[in-house]
């Protein structure tokens, strides 16, 4: 990669960041593209945030991507938020427009797309949601909108009912679980929580109480023991690198206004991830 005095910066602001595949892929992806654009992780710490943020205006750094812990944190250091990120709650992505810091959030859509490449329509489906965190709050408003039969479980209800009342704002289509025992009448299972992570983790609901045809998703974007397990199973089971992909996707197009090669981007995660 050439970088001369022309060369426009996108960085991620995480902590800690060191392990993030976007800088592989969005590199690529600019020398395919001709652009003169390059990518660099900084870990910033939550103390330091504010003073990261007036950075990239001070250094006109031409945009962000922004991940744990900062995703909520960052909003209110911006000068406007997209409608759909500040009904999520955060922002993953951000770019600056003559100094003026816009933010968005691209996770929701770029799971859509992902869901689609993998010929899954969510449209009449009953879906459960599992977990009703920053990531289930990412991708409910969209399954929603598909006109999914959407319930969501959460082991803290009140937390479940309470992205549920914010939903039902705007759609009808959408209730609190009432238990896994759910599971056995949804066509579409997805996990939202964190368990998964680490090889240790219990598995966030037990695969064998699914419907034989029903659809397992997890939004961590490697094999986890749930994918695995669903699979030995015999479900269909997708993980989160779809969803990783597509949100790379769309913030490169926010951030330079051109398309940007999607296969090629899919083969450096995979090349990345060995």
């Amino acid at each position: 990669m050439d970088i001369s005095g022309t060369t426009r910066v996108i960085a991620i602001f995480g902590h800690p960041v060191s392990h993030s595949l976007s800088p592989a892929m969005h590199n690529s992806a600019f020398r395919e593209m001709g652009l003169d654009y390059c990518y660099i992780a900084l870990d910033v710490l939550p103390s330091e945030l504010r003073a990261a943020i007036e950075g990239v205006r001070a250094m006109d750094i031409a945009g962000l991507n922004i991940t744990v812990p900062h995703k909520e944190a960052v909003m209110p250091m911006l000068d406007k938020v997209d409608p759909e990120a500040s009904f999520i709650g955060a922002v993953n992505t951000i770019v600056n427009r003559s100094g003026k810091l816009i933010g968005y959030n691209t996770d929701g859509r770029g799971f859509m797309r992902s869901l689609e490449e993998e010929s899954v329509d969510v449209a009449g489906k009953r879906v459960l949601l599992v977990g009703a965190g920053g990531a289930a709050r990412a991708i409910s408003w969209y399954l929603a909108e598909s006109g999914s039969d959407l319930s969501i479980y959460n082991r803290t209800t009140e937390r479940a009912e309470l992205l549920v009342g914010d939903l039902a704002i705007n759609f009808k289509n959408v209730r609190t679980a009432e238990g896994l025992e759910e599971l056995g009448e949804a066509d579409i299972v997805i996990n939202s929580t964190s368990l998964g992570l680490k090889p240790e983790d219990a598995l966030p609901f037990e695969p064998s109480a699914l419907k034989q045809d029903a659809i397992v998703v997890d939004l961590i974007y490697r094999d986890t023991p749930l994918i695995l397990e669903a699979r030995k199973s015999g479900h269909k089971a997708i993980n989160g690198l779809g969803m990783l992909l597509w949100q790379g996707v769309l913030a490169s197009e926010l951030w330079t206004g051109h398309a940007p090669p999607h296969e090629h981007m899919k083969n450096i995660i995979f090349k990345s991830l060995g």
